[in-house]
This record gives structure tokens, C-alpha cells and sequence, in this order.
């Protein structure tokens, strides 16, 4: 609330003044050239190559081109994870010892045309064979077999049959082979009234399906494949006839990389093994068929989606034990109302773990667990308005919430029967330990237990939140197998045992269980007006003004990511004074290391202004920075999934402080992360990222002007004078979004 109309003036006066800089025409919907996008600007820095395998081995490079991009993928939930396009296609590449290089595409036509140009080797998404296609490129072995259904809404109408469709509108993505299959039911069916709208979303599936669903009489067309993803996490999807026979998904390489092809073919042959959801399997069962399967939980220090990246501790180690033994990580992951032994137990995965804590009562339930990978304490969270639990004695006259089936509960009674009045109460089994904490930070509930890396993470975000007693002594967490599983056991043991000795461990224990020192610190920046407000206030000027954006904006972001540090590096590997992720910066054109200042901020703002120009342009102009800045931190998805939701829980989607930041907040809870298409954020995080910058952001507008002065030398000739500001500020104006 302090900063709100500040900074809405703040806005309208950096309006006013670009208008005067800039004149944007108005853009139509279809208006889809106007500004290079991520994937345009990727490609001006990219080659042309036409050549065979032979050709890709010399450049030591292999280019995959997709529609989504590897990080849009929505977090994976299937049980054949393994066999999607991104993994399947790095794996591919590292059998080749090639670097996989990504570049995205619009539209299929797009993808296609890049591949025929040379600038991909291999079209690696989901893409129909069709005669037509195989006249201009060749297509592997299929990586899916799916058929085209009729899609509708909740109230949609009735879908079991396109002989009951009548005065329907159809309503598909436009550039794809739905269109045709469109114009085929309504040739097929004159009488009945249907109409066809192709619409330009692309992969954003989610909004086409809101679109269904807002209006009763409206259907769509989508893949079986592509439909059974979305209803693993929405409940609004109906699925009806098919209106396709059997179609293959396969990849493309153009018609003259005949070796290529065949390795794609012979790898997918010897890859896409379809296991039974059940199966017992010990070691050399596992090493026969290439794939170990991960039970564990969409979970912050688990499994999660974080900039576009599948992250989390289990899933890091678990990936690193199957690389090195040259297998498939298969993640399964478990709805959290359901237990990770009862999956073990049933043979559908063949590790289980989510920060286990190692207990006698699980080994009773028939399950052995691995060599410790990590020790963790237990803490009591309280809100900050109340006394401090420093001591045990603290808790009396307290009430403790806790998360049922928990550990905790042990640990509260052992307290309680100590002769300690603190009342315990179990939470109801759908409630989990994030809306817990978010009841706590609200005031909502008084206290509880979790682990103390939770606590600390938490409370560094939020300052309605104080870590206080430890419960416990640090207690081992650790994966779950079978116990006839005697061979797997041994080899899991010996991984984690060596692993703990590595650096690689203690980066990736940093990265997930201490907060981000950067991130959290509370010092404010130096703020001396008439002074440099950061050693690089020129390289930013540069770049601000070569992206319209205010430069004041971005030197706030980049103390909030580096402390103005250009050698900065976060535990999960982002680089420079923006904490650009190297991946990104390749895809910017700015290859890492990216420790070179000039260098780091560039590739930072170039990203910025991909991520801004992604945005409707009929979004609010403060808002549209406020969004912008929330994907930075956490990701494009997550933002949308977070806007979707603030629709749903009635607040307005298109505004952030009070209403998309408050969802953003919830979807570090499951009731609300398991109907998103990103899954779990810990909504905290870009909370307060957006709530930090914009506070200094206006700090330093109100001691240092946005103008930006115009190079030096045009001041050199006759006079030793600073030239006057003969700039604008830049700003974020609504700009059309590449989709």
C-alpha cells in the first residue's frame, strides 16, 4: 500500500514524457511482425547449416527447433515423463556428444521453414505426419501415436458425436492441422450451423481453453496426447469423438540428412519402452531397460518448475544417480492426498522421496530406506504480531497447527506430555504445511512445526513470519525402496555417499535449503543524490535506451539480483549483474560466461524486454512492468498460471499489488498449484522481488532524473561541458505480445 500511488504517478509521468520520444501505431491482432521476438532474435545470431550428421559432428552443435521451447513445457506429471520431445532430444544429443542448442518457432509453418533453411536440424515437438509434410521433409519413427478430438468446456455441448453438433462454434489454433480437420466437419455437416474461428495462441493452451469454457457453445480440437496433459491438472476439460483416425507424432529432419535420420530412428527404437504402470524391478531389471522411475511430490525442496527449469534436491540427485549410470529418469509425481509407500509398495516407481524423513514407523509400513542424503532440524514458526517461541517454556498457552499424518504431531505430543500447556491441533488432511505458513503470515493461525530450512527460507521472505525453538535434533532424510530391492539399494548408497563429499553437493544444499543472502538482504542501496546511484549507471543507460525501458528501473533490478556484483553467481547457476540463467543468455545471443559487466547487462535487459514484449498490449503500463518483472524472477508461466487463478478467485487478472500478487502467494499450495499448468512456486519469492525493485525504484526516481544524456563526444567540440539531456526517459509502453 505505501508505494501504490507513488508509483502510478511515477508511471504516468514517465508516459507522458516517452509519448514524446516514441509514437507506437496501433497493433492489430494479427499484427505479428512489428518486434523480433526471443525466437527472431535468436535466430539473426544463428548459421545456416544443411548438412548431414557428418556435418553437425564438425560444428560439434545439434539445433532442435520447437514450438513452446524446453522452458515453456508445463511441469511434467505423466507417467512416461521420459518421453517427452526435450528429453528425449537432449538425451539424443548427448548419445551423439553433441550440444543441444534449442530455438523456437511461432508457428508449425515457422518450425518448418527453419528446418528447410538450415537454421534446425531437427524438428523436435509435437508434429502430425501428414503426406504433405513428408513432400517437403522426412519424418523418424513416431514418438507418439494420438488422434484428434473434439474438446469442450464445463457447460459446453454435448461432444459424443459430430453428427449432435449444431450452431457450434469451433474454435482453434490457428497454423495447425486442426484447421483442416475444422473445415472438414463443417463441409461434412452444412446444415448444422458450424462456424470456425482460428485464433493465434499458440502454445498457450490454457487460454484457449478459458476461451472454450467462457463461452457454453463453444468447442475446440485438440490432440488425445496433448488433452490428456491438460486434464492431469484441469477439471474443466471434456473430451469427445475423435475426428481423426490414428496419427503419428514423429520428428523431422530435412530429406538430405540421411544418417541423421537413421541414429533418431535407432535411438527412439531402443528408448520408448512403454512399461506397465506397475512393475518390481531390482538392479539388473533396471539396467536392461534404460529407465529408473522417481516417486516423489510437486514440492519446493522436491520437484518443482522454476524459470523455466525442472529443479528441486530429489530430483537433482536422482537425475545425477541416472546419468551416471547411463539411464532414463522417469519422474512420477504422486498427488499429494496420496502416500509416496503406498506407490512404492503397488510397483509404480522404483525410488520414492520428498525430504523423507527416515522413521521406524515407515519401515514398519514394509519399505527400506537409503544411506542419509541430508539431516534436518525441526522449528516452530509463529506469527510475528506474538511473542518470540525462543524456549520450550515459550509454548505454553500457544497453539500448535500441524500438518496431519506429519512427524510433527510426535514431536507436539512428546512436548505436550513434558508438562508444557500447548494445545495441538491436526490440520484437516487437505490443508498442507504452504497454507499453513500463509495462515500464519496472515495472522490466520498462531504456530507450528516444520523443517528448519523451511522456516528459514520462509521467514527471509516474509517478515510476518519469526523462526523460533528447535524442536528436534537434526534428523535424517533419506530415500525409499523396496526391501528385496538389495542391489539397487547398494548402488543408490554408493552414489549418495560419495556425493556428499563432492562441491556439487554443498551448491545444490545452498541452492534449496539456505535463502538467497542477495535476495533477502534488507540493506538498502547507497543513495546519494547527484551521485552515480551504481558503478555501471552508462552500460545501463545504453541498454535501457536501446529496449525503451527507464534505466533507474533496471539498476534497481540489478541490486535486488547482484548487490552490483558482476561476478555473481546464484546456487542454481545464474550469472552477472542480472542473474541471467546461462541457457537464456545463449538463446539472447550473449553466450556465457557473462561476468564481463557490459555483457551480463545486455543479455539481462534483452531478456527483459523479450519477457515484457510477451504481455497483451492492452495491459496497464504499470502493471505490465509489475508482470514483467514477476516472470523474471519466476518464471513466464507461473505468472500466467497466477492470473488465471486471480480470475478465478475474483480479483482482477490484470493488476498486480492486491490481486495477481495474492494468487501468485497461493500457489505455493496445493489445492490451488495442483490445477495449474506450472505446478508448485513458492509465491513468496516474487512477491517480494517485485515489492523490493519497485520500492527502490522509487528511491532513486525521486533523487536522480531518468533522462539520458546523449554521448559524450557530440560535447567534445569547443567545450569541456556535459552536453544537455537531450534524451527521453524511456518506459515500459504497451508493446504487442509475440503471441
Amino acid at each position: 500500500m505505501w508505494f501504490r500511488t507513488c508509483n502510478i504517478c511515477l508511471v504516468i509521468a514517465i508516459v507522458l514524457l516517452a509519448a514524446c520520444h516514441r509514437q507506437d501505431s496501433p497493433k492489430t491482432e494479427t499484427d505479428t511482425a512489428s518486434r523480433p521476438s526471443l525466437r527472431q532474435q535468436f535466430q539473426l545470431d544463428n548459421y545456416i547449416e544443411i548438412g548431414d550428421l557428418s556435418a553437425l559432428r564438425k560444428r560439434g552443435i545439434i539445433r532442435f527447433v520447437s514450438l513452446s521451447g524446453p522452458e515453456e513445457n508445463h511441469l511434467p506429471r505423466s507417467e512416461v515423463v521420459t518421453q517427452s520431445h526435450f528429453d528425449l532430444a537432449n538425451q539424443f544429443a548427448r548419445r551423439l556428444k553433441l550440444e543441444a542448442k534449442w530455438v523456437q518457432a511461432d508457428t508449425p509453418k515457422e518450425a518448418i521453414q527453419m528446418l528447410l533453411d538450415g537454421h534446425a536440424d531437427v524438428l523436435a515437438d509435437n508434429f502430425t505426419d501428414t503426406e504433405k509434410r513428408r513432400e517437403l521433409f522426412s519424418f523418424s519413427i513416431p514418438v507418439f501415436h494420438t488422434q484428434q478430438h473434439l474438446v469442450t468446456g464445463s457447460d459446453g455441448p454435448d461432444i459424443s458425436d459430430p453428427d449432435k453438433l449444431e450452431n457450434v462454434e469451433i474454435v482453434v489454433n490457428a497454423n495447425t492441422t486442426h484447421v483442416d480437420t475444422a473445415r472438414q466437419l463443417i463441409d461434412a455437416h452444412p446444415d448444422a450451423g458450424l462456424t470456425l474461428r482460428e485464433v493465434p495462441l499458440n502454445d498457450r493452451l490454457d487460454d484457449l481453453l478459458d476461451l472454450v469454457n467462457e463461452h457454453p457453445n463453444t468447442i475446440t480440437i485438440l490432440d488425445s496426447n496433448v488433452v490428456e496433459g491438460l486434464r492431469s491438472y484441469r477439471d474443466d476439460v471434456h473430451i469427445g469423438a475423435a475426428v481423426s483416425e490414428q496419427e503419428n507424432i514423429a520428428w523431422g529432419v530435412r530429406k538430405e540428412s540421411r544418417y541423421l535420420r537413421a541414429r533418431i530412428n535407432n535411438f527412439l527404437t531402443g528408448n520408448l519402452v512403454q512399461f506397465h504402470s506397475e512393475r518390481f524391478a531390482d538392479w539388473d531389471e533396471i539396467r536392461e531397460s534404460g529407465v529408473i522411475r522417481l516417486l516423489t511430490y510437486n514440492h519446493p525442496t522436491s520437484y518443482f518448475l522454476w524459470k523455466g527449469l525442472l529443479m528441486g534436491f530429489d530430483y537433482d540427485l536422482a537425475r545425477a544417480f541416472a546419468e551416471k549410470h547411463d539411464l532414463q529418469l522417469q519422474v512420477v509425481v504422486v498427488p499429494h492426498d496420496q502416500e509416496l509407500i503406498d506407490w512404492l509398495m503397488t510397483g509404480r516407481g522404483d525410488i520414492a522421496g520428498s525430504s523423507t524423513t527416515i522413521t521406524q514407523a515407515r519401515i514398519d509400513r514394509g519399505v527400506a530406506f537409503t544411506t542419509p542424503y541430508l539431516e534436518m532440524r525441526e522449528q516452530v514458526v509463529s506469527n510475528s504480531d506474538s511473542p518470540k517461541i525462543e524456549d520450550v517454556r515459550d509454548l505454553a498457552g500457544r497453539t500448535l497447527t500441524l500438518r496431519a499424518y506429519s512427524s510433527f504431531i510426535k514431536t507436539a505430543e512428546a512436548i505436550r506430555d513434558s508438562g508444557i500447556d500447548v494445545e495441538i491441533e491436526v490440520a484437516p488432511e487437505e490443508m498442507s504445511y504452504s497454507q499453513i505458513i500463509n495462515m500464519i503470515a496472515d495472522g490466520e493461525l498462531d504456530a507450528t512445526i516444520v523443517d528448519a530450512h523451511a522456516a528459514k527460507i520462509e521467514s527471509s521472505l516474509r517478515d510476518s513470519l519469526v523462526p523460533g525453538l528447535y524442536t528436534s535434533d537434526p534428523r535424517p532424510q533419506g530415500w525409499m525402496v523396496l526391501p528385496q530391492n538389495t542391489e539397487l539399494k547398494k548402488k543408490l548408497d554408493r552414489f549418495l555417499k560419495k556425493f556428499r563429499e563432492t562441491e556439487e553437493y554443498q551448491r545444490k544444499y545452498q541452492a534449496y535449503f539456505e535463502p538467497n543472502k542477495r535476495f533477502t538482504q534488507k540493506v538498502r542501496a547507497r543513495i546519494i543524490p547527484g551521485r552515480d546511484i551504481s558503478p555501471f549507471d552508462q552500460l545501463v543507460r545504453n541498454s535501457a535506451l536501446e529496449h525503451q525501458f527507464d534505466w533507474r528501473l533496471v539498476v534497481a533490478q540489478m541490486w535486488q539480483e547482484s548487490n552490483f556484483n558482476p561476478d555473481a553467481v546464484s546456487p542454481v547457476g545464474a550469472q552477472g549483474l542480472l542473474q541471467v540463467m546461462p541457457a537464456t543468455a545463449e538463446e539472447m545471443g550473449y553466450p556465457p560466461p557473462l561476468f564481463d559487466p557490459e555483457r551480463g547487462i545486455k543479455a539481462g535487459v534483452k531478456y527483459l524486454d523479450w519477457v515484457r514484449d510477451r504481455f497483451d498490449p492492452t495491459l496497464p503500463t504499470d502493471n505490465k512492468l509489475w508482470f514483467t518483472l514477476a516472470s523474471y524472477n519466476a518464471g513466464y508461466g507461473h505468472l500466467l498460471d497466477a492470473q488465471r487463478l486471480a480470475k478465478e478467485l475474483g480479483l482482477d487478472p490484470d493488476i498486480w499489488f492486491d490481486n495477481v500478487e495474492v494468487a501468485m502467494l497461493k500457489l505455493s499450495e496445493p489445492r490451488y498449484f495442483n490445477k495449474a499448468r506450472y505446478g508448485y512456486v513458492r509465491g513468496a519469492e516474487p512477491v517480494q522481488y517485485v515489492r523490493n525493485i519497485s520500492e527502490l525504484y522509487k528511491a532513486y526516481s525521486e533523487v536522480i532524473s531518468g533522462d539520458i544524456d546523449p554521448p559524450m563526444r557530440e560535447a567534445r567540440n569547443g567545450s569541456d561541458r556535459a552536453p544537455p539531456a537531450g534524451g527521453r526517459t524511456p518506459v515500459l509502453l504497451p508493446i504487442r505480445t509475440a503471441h
